[in-house]
């Protein structure tokens, strides 16, 4: 079983940046990912982001690239999510996951969940 801890949302202005925090515990084995994801009022939820925890292999979504950043740290078992010139639109609830599929851009496919943060940017 793992364990996902997420904090760092908030409220930000246009242009702004927030970093969100994703810490596990528990088990987990071999190559697996984290992957970022949320979910906007009335949307389905989409993919922004995922790490290979090993060899650290990125992936993002085309509406976050060059502004998003993920990253890990393998002492603390915690993945980042530096969100930089954010926009209205990336307003949305976002939620971390672990999973060991070879396919990280669908959560369908993702084993364990955090629980959601709340990022909103003002316009």
């Amino acid at each position: 079983q793992v364990q996902l801890a997420v904090s760092g949302g908030g409220l930000v202005q246009a242009g702004g940046s927030l970093r969100l925090s994703c810490a596990a515990s528990g088990r987990t084995f071999g190559n697996y990912a984290m992957g970022w994801f949320r979910q906007a009022p009335g949307k389905e939820r989409e993919f922004v982001a995922a790490i290979r925890w090993s060899g650290g292999s990125t992936y993002y979504a085309d509406s976050v690239q060059g502004r998003f950043t993920i990253s890990r740290d393998y002492t603390q078992s915690t993945v980042y999510l530096q969100m930089k010139s954010l926009k209205p639109e990336d307003t949305a609830v976002y939620s971390c996951a672990v999973g060991y599929s070879d396919y990280l851009r669908d959560g369908r496919l993702y084993d364990y969940w955090g629980q959601g943060t709340q990022v909103t940017v003002s316009s």
